[in-house]
Parts: structure tokens; sequence; C-alpha cells
């Protein structure tokens, strides 16, 4: 029996951009383990979710200067006087942390903004993959007497319409589908299939219940990503198991229903957009999509940077084992990565891929004193990024978040978009003014960056 379960996750692998399931896996595994459909059995009491309540802050104390990002872009027309004059219509907004330590060590914050307005709906895209990442572990801890942990194997299974199944994962050193290397996957490349095995594990109840509980009370995260779903599908989430080494069952997880009806949204976005071939005159609902702000993005990175600085209860409960190793795969070049095979496909996964503040779209050699700690995500148009950014050659540090809406024609799903023309210059070169703004910053005690120090599996 434990050869064979070794067998059928030692399969020959090569690089794929997605998770790969194939009837043949699902006969062979078959033989080996009983499969249950679950329906889904739990049943949630109807709860209105409101979103008025503040978004949390983990600052300690609010910017000095509110115009010092304004002023930083005015001194660079040349890169920024059209992002400037139309920040409206680009829904332009910036938030710059500068962190200063204390001498014993400890970090504060000096917030700085740009046209910050969280009542400016944007599509988070791929950023909504961080706080599910943390979700993820948050959950094994609160599994962790069942014997499972990031490294257990997962296999996902159906019992919904349109699900799809997992029983292997040929970008693993040994075939095994893992919360690990699923998590690696999201944080190097933004995996949308990888992020999807997540939200099937914790379900969106949980999801959207962990959020509010934290302080995210605007935030929704409602659905998979890359492929469209009806909200019932999207409100019910795969089954899942954990088996150990040995092919034994150590725990299943039943497919989830959420019945939870949350706050009605009025999200909309552009002036006309495609549905089913044909142009449709007016602005896309958003409503039922999912949202994150950009002051919870911002806080979710410096929370996982420094969860010291918020309450018990606002932190995602996860050990220091499982935040260094969201912090060495959110900085983690593609380059740098055997397992997933990235390094091997440098042409899909250069090295500075996903790392649209200071890189924006070049393919270039990294600086090898400078890191960065980020999430990014673009779609519809928007492009977004969140970082935390150390050189460790000069001690500096900061964090950084912006989004910006590349659609000069207003239209949506027409793939024309002006990510390469104006977002990803955008973003370069704001990455690369707040660095070397704080180059020439005066730190009164220098950051010791050594707990940010990694090393990378290549």
């Amino acid at each position: 029996m434990v050869d064979n379960f070794r067998i059928l996750f030692n399969l020959q692998r090569k690089p794929d951009k997605r998770m790969l399931t194939n009837k043949g896996i699902f006969k062979l595994i078959a033989g080996f383990f009983i499969f249950i459909s679950c329906s889904s059995s739990k049943q949630t009491i109807q709860v209105e979710k409101m979103t008025t309540e503040k978004t949390a802050k983990v600052t300690a104390n609010e910017a000095s200067d509110p115009g010092l990002l304004e002023s930083l872009l005015n001194k660079y027309p040349q890169y920024f006087a059209e992002i400037l004059k139309n920040r409206e219509k680009l829904h332009v907004q910036i938030i710059y942390t500068q962190v200063n330590r204390r001498a014993n060590g400890a970090p504060d914050f000096e917030n700085h903004y740009f046209n910050l307005n969280p009542d400016q709906y944007f599509y988070p895209a791929s950023t909504v993959k961080l706080p599910i990442v943390l979700l993820a572990l948050q959950k094994l801890q609160e599994l962790k007497d069942k014997g499972i942990d990031m490294n257990t194997t997962m296999i996902t299974e159906t019992a919904f319409s349109r699900q799809t199944s997992v029983f292997n994962d040929p970008t693993s050193i040994d075939g095994r589908p893992t919360i690990g290397q699923y998590i690696k996957k999201i944080l190097m490349v933004s995996d949308n299939d990888a992020y999807n095995r997540l939200y099937e594990f914790l379900g969106q109840e949980y999801i959207n219940t962990e959020l509010i509980k934290k302080g995210f009370s605007s935030a929704q995260i409602l659905h998979r990503l890359n492929i469209f779903l009806t909200e019932a599908e999207n409100r019910n989430t795969n089954p899942v198991k954990f088996y150990d080494a040995a092919g034994k069952l150590l725990y299943e997880q039943p497919g989830q229903n959420n019945q939870d009806q949350y706050a009605l949204r009025k999200d909309t976005m552009g002036n006309a957009y495609y549905a089913g071939g044909n142009l449709v005159n007016s602005p896309m609902n958003f409503s039922k999509k999912n949202r994150l702000v950009l002051e919870d993005l911002h806080n979710i990175v410096l929370r996982t940077v420094f969860p010291e600085k918020v309450k018990a209860k606002e932190r995602f409960n996860i050990t220091a084992d499982d935040r260094r190793f969201v912090l060495k795969y959110m900085s983690q070049y593609p380059t740098e990565s055997l397992y997933p095979p990235y390094a091997a496909d440098t042409s899909n996964y250069w090295a500075t891929y996903c790392k649209f503040l200071y890189y924006g779209a070049e393919k270039v050699e990294p600086d090898k004193n400078i890191r960065i700690f980020n999430k990014p995500g673009d779609a519809y148009g928007n492009m977004i990024d969140a970082a935390y950014i150390v050189d460790h050659k000069n001690n500096i540090e900061f964090f950084l978040s912006a989004v910006i809406y590349c659609n000069s024609d207003g239209i949506l799903n027409d793939d024309q978009y002006d990510y390469n023309t104006l977002g990803f210059p955008f973003m370069k070169n704001l990455g690369r003014v707040i660095y070397d703004h704080e180059l020439n910053r005066k730190y009164k005690i220098k950051p010791d960056l050594s707990p940010f120090l990694f090393t990378y599996d290549k």
C-alpha cells in the first residue's frame, strides 16, 4: 500500500502553469482511497455583514506632511505630469509608509497618501491572493490536532456543478499537491489555480468572516479567479481530504455552502463592456466581484512584516515559521525556484516577474541588494501592487502600495488595456522615485534588516 501510494505521486513532471488533473490518475487513486461525494451539508444562518465600519489601521501615527507624495511626484514631470493632471480619471491611489526605528529596533510608521479614496472601486485582481494565503495557514493552525500541515497531501474532490478535482501536482518535487506548494506558486508567479484551491479549502464563509474579525470590514472575496462561475457555484466549495505519507486519511472536509448574505454594493467600472461577443453600452457591474481597498491591502502586507504592531485579535493566527515561509516566497524570484520549476522556464517567468513596483515590465537581472516582498495584480484595466522594499546594503526599508486604471477607451473585456504604456512605467517610476527618496532620507536609527535575509531555493 505504501509503495503504491508513493508511486502514485512520483509522476513524470514538467513545467506547467496550471494544476493537472486527468481521468487516468483518478482511476488509479480510486483503487487506494474511497471517495465520498459530499453535498453541502453545513447550513449557515443568514447574516447581514455590514461594510460601514472604518478600515483598521496599523500605523503608529499619521503623516506629518500630507503633501509629501504629491511634492515628490511633481519633481518628476517627465514621469508623472499626465498622471497628476488626470488623477481622477486614472483612479490613481498611492500609500507610502516610512519606517522609523526606535533605539530598541521597534518600528514606528508614518503614512503618506496620494488621492486615497476607499469609495472608488477598483477590481483587486490577484492581490486578494495574499489574504487567502495567510488564512490558509491560519486554518491549518486550527486543524493541527488532525496531524496536518502545509506539507500534508491535500486531495481536492468535487461535489457541485463545474467543480474540478486535483490528485497530483507535477510542479512539486514528489508530485503531491500540498498547501505549501500552492502558496509558493501564488507568491512567486501569482498562479490562479493555486489560489482557487486555497479558496476551496477555506470556503467563502470562513474567508469573509475572518477578514471582518481582523478589521477588514469592507473586504469581500467572493469568487475563484480565471474561471467564470455563477454566484451559487462560487458559494459552494469542493470537499478536500488530507493523507499522510502512508496513504492514511487524516482529515476530511466536506463540500461547503456559504449562505451568508452580504451588504449590497453598487460598484461599477467602465463606460461599456463586451459580454458574449456583444458590446453593452453601460458600465459593468462589479457588485458581486471581489473587493479589497488599497488601504486594507497595504495593511495586510504591513502586518505580515510586523505582526506585533497590531492587536492580537487583528493578526493572522500563524506561526513564526509560517510567517517566514510567506516572506521568503513573497521575495523569491522565479529564477530561484526549482520546484515549481520556474527557473527552467525563464521565457515565461523571468527574475523580476511580478515585481511591478521598481521594475515594472523590465526583464533584467535584479539588484542583488534589494528584495521586494509584494503582491501585485492586474485585470479589467486595473494595475495594483503592494510591497515592502528593503535594501540590505544601504539599510533602508519602506512600504509602498499603488493602483492605477489603465483603460483609456473605457471599454472592458476588449483586451485593449494600457498596461505597457501606462501601468508598468508608472509602477516602475513610482518605486524608484520613492526608493531614491529613502536613500537620501536621514534615518536617526538604521534598521537591522537581517530578519529579512533568506536562503532561497537556488
